[in-house]
C-alpha cells in the first residue's frame, strides 16, 4: 500500500484513541450534554468514508481492525498502568484512575459498538457506490454515517447505561448523540470531497465491490 494510505489509516487509528482518550469528559452544545470524543470521533467515519471510497471495502476492513486491535493494546497499557503500586510522592492515582479507567461494561459497549458502526457505515457505502454508479457521493457519505452512526451510538448508550438511566433518557441520550454525529459529517462533506478527489487523482484508483466478500471477519 502507498504512503498516502498508510497515513489514512494512520489518522483513522489517531482519531479512535484520541476520542476513547477523551470521551469521559461530558461537554455541553446547545443544551445538549454530549462526550467530549465528539469533537473528533465522527472524523473517523470521514475517514472511513475516504478509504471505503477510494480503496474499497477490503482496504477499509483491514483498518477497521487495525484500529481495534490497537484500542485493544492502549486498553491493557492504561491497565496495567493503573494497576502498578504508584510512587510515594504521586498523587494522582486517584485522577488517572477516573479518567482512563474504565469500568469493564463501558469497555464492551465501546468495542462492540465501533465494530458495528464501522462495518456498517463501509458496507453502505460500498453497496451505494454500486448502486449509483459512483455519482452523489455526498449522498453516499451522509447516508452510510446516518446508518452507522445510529448503529453505533444506540448500540453504546445502550449497552453502557441500560438500567442504570431511565428509558427517556436514554432515548434522549441516543437521538442527541446521533444527531451531533450526522450534522458533523454532513459539515465535513467538502473535506471528504478534497480528500477522495485528491487521492483517486494521486493513486490511480477508484474501487467498486462488484465481487468484495463483505464478511466483516475475513482480515
Amino acid at each position: 500500500m502507498s504512503w498516502r494510505f498508510i497515513t489514512c489509516a494512520a489518522l483513522f487509528v489517531t482519531c479512535l484513541l484520541t476520542a476513547n482518550t477523551i470521551a469521559t469528559k461530558l461537554i455541553t452544545v446547545g443544551g445538549a450534554v454530549l462526550p467530549a470524543a465528539i469533537v473528533i470521533f465522527p472524523l473517523s467515519y470521514v475517514l472511513g468514508d475516504v478509504l471505503t471510497e477510494v480503496w474499497g471495502y477490503g482496504a477499509a476492513r483491514r483498518v477497521i481492525w487495525l484500529g481495534f486491535a490497537c484500542n485493544a493494546v492502549m486498553v491493557a497499557a492504561i491497565w496495567v498502568g493503573g494497576e502498578l503500586p504508584a510512587a510515594p510522592f504521586w498523587k494522582g492515582q486517584g485522577a488517572y484512575q477516573e479518567i482512563l479507567g474504565q469500568t469493564p461494561r463501558i469497555l464492551a459497549a465501546s468495542f462492540l459498538a465501533y465494530l458495528a458502526g464501522e462495518f456498517t457505515n463501509a458496507f453502505v457505502l460500498a453497496k451505494l457506490k454500486i448502486a449509483t454508479s459512483g455519482r452523489w457521493l455526498w449522498m453516499r457519505t451522509v447516508g452510510s454515517t446516518l446508518v452507522g452512526q445510529a448503529l453505533d451510538t444506540a448500540v453504546f448508550v445502550t449497552l453502557a447505561f441500560a438500567g442504570t438511566v431511565p428509558g427517556g433518557v436514554l432515548m434522549g441520550i441516543i437521538v442527541a448523540q446521533w444527531a451531533a454525529k450526522v450534522v458533523y459529517e454532513a459539515a465535513a462533506t467538502p473535506l471528504t470531497y478534497a480528500a477522495v478527489g485528491y487521492l483517486k487523482s494521486s493513486e490511480r484508483v477508484d474501487t467498486y465491490d462488484y465481487e468484495t466478500d463483505f464478511n466483516p471477519i475475513r482480515l
